[in-house]
């Protein structure tokens, strides 16, 4: 080869490369961009928004346990709920729990696409089936009919847990993804 040749490949071959390269990046970069993306998503439409309402929703619970000074409403270890006890958690559950619930309902139902799983976790279904179930009971409580208080399906125990692991997991990756974590 002539070094006139190879004067003009050098050059030929090093642009390249740096195309080559920059093409890389941005490549590397676009998919970094769309994981944050998703991740964000996910924290602001889904389980960002279920973790807090759950939470919001145990807090309540367990204030209106503190209330009625009991350790459980339904539960067999505890005496029976008189009608006072009854009467408390009728209000509370159409106004603060039912409320709470509607809105997990509606956020599970509008945005099952941004769970992480492939498959729907037991829980969440679990949890649409019970507020399924609460709605015709406080039908009943609105025709005057006392005769049930609690559904047959019972809430998902799993469902904090599930949520409390999926947000942190989640805020640890946006916090990676963003550069603040390794």
């Amino acid at each position: 080869m002539s070094l006139e040749i190879i004067s003009l490949a050098i050059p030929v071959f090093l642009a390249f490369a740096g195309y080559m390269i920059t093409y890389w990046y941005n490549l590397r970069l676009a998919k970094r961009k769309e994981q944050l993306d998703l991740v964000n998503k996910r924290l602001n439409d889904f389980y960002g928004p279920l973790y807090i309402t759950s939470q919001a929703g145990y807090s309540a619970y367990k204030t209106l346990l503190t209330k009625l000074n009991r350790k459980s409403i339904f539960e067999k270890t505890d005496p029976p709920p008189d009608d006072q006890v009854l009467e408390e958690w009728r209000i509370w559950v159409t106004t603060v729990f039912m409320p709470l619930n509607e809105i997990r309902e509606q956020l599970i139902l509008e945005n099952a696409h941004l769970i992480r799983e492939e498959q729907m976790p037991e829980c969440l279904l679990q949890f649409i089936a019970h507020v399924s179930v609460y709605k015709a009971i406080i039908k009943k409580w609105e025709l005057g009919d006392y005769s049930e208080h609690a559904p047959l399906i019972d809430y998902p125990q799993d469902l904090m847990h599930y949520l409390s692991v999926s947000y942190r997991e989640l805020k640890e990756e946006q916090m990676r993804l963003i550069g603040k974590r390794r």
